[in-house]
């Protein structure tokens, strides 16, 4: 008996994808890792105080493995050192991290930051006006996305 296309079964694995928040504000970072908990996701999550911080974890220069696909970038804008604007400038020139999937969270709901931002092929932009519920749907959201759209590997 020959076995059909739909009576074959496909063992796919697929790596959890991990969480890569760079953001240099301490509370902001407990705020998204108390969110991530809420919601009962438990992907491995890495934290970057900024740009350049990030950078070394995605090349592996920090003295360890580079952060391996697939992973998400949830960047801040306003962090010193390399603020958000120039790691998205770094990572958009560089071929092996250009298709990093990348959503803002900022402060900042300046339309130039907004559309500056887009404009470097982010996946989304979030304000943190508010570290409540709506913090936490934004989170939700995002966790879907990783669960709903193939990730770059």
């Amino acid at each position: 008996m020959v076995a059909t296309q739909q009576e074959k079964s496909f063992d796919v694995q697929t790596a959890p994808v991990k969480f890569l928040i760079v953001d240099d504000d301490v509370v902001s970072v407990m705020a998204v890792k108390r969110a991530l908990k809420k919601l009962k996701i438990i992907n491995p999550v890495t934290i970057a105080r900024d740009g350049q911080h990030a950078l070394n974890i995605l090349r592996g220069d920090c003295g360890e493995d580079s952060l391996l696909s697939p992973y998400l970038v949830t960047l801040d804008l306003n962090m010193p050192r390399m603020n958000g604007f120039e790691f998205l400038e770094e990572v958009r020139k560089d071929p092996k991290l250009h298709p990093a999937v990348i959503f803002v969270l900022s402060t900042s709901d300046a339309p130039t930051d907004v559309a500056a931002a887009y404009e470097s092929n982010i996946a989304g932009y979030i304000v943190k006006d508010d570290l409540g519920d709506s913090f936490v749907k934004a989170l939700e959201m995002i966790d879907a996305y990783t669960k709903v759209v193939e990730m770059p590997r």
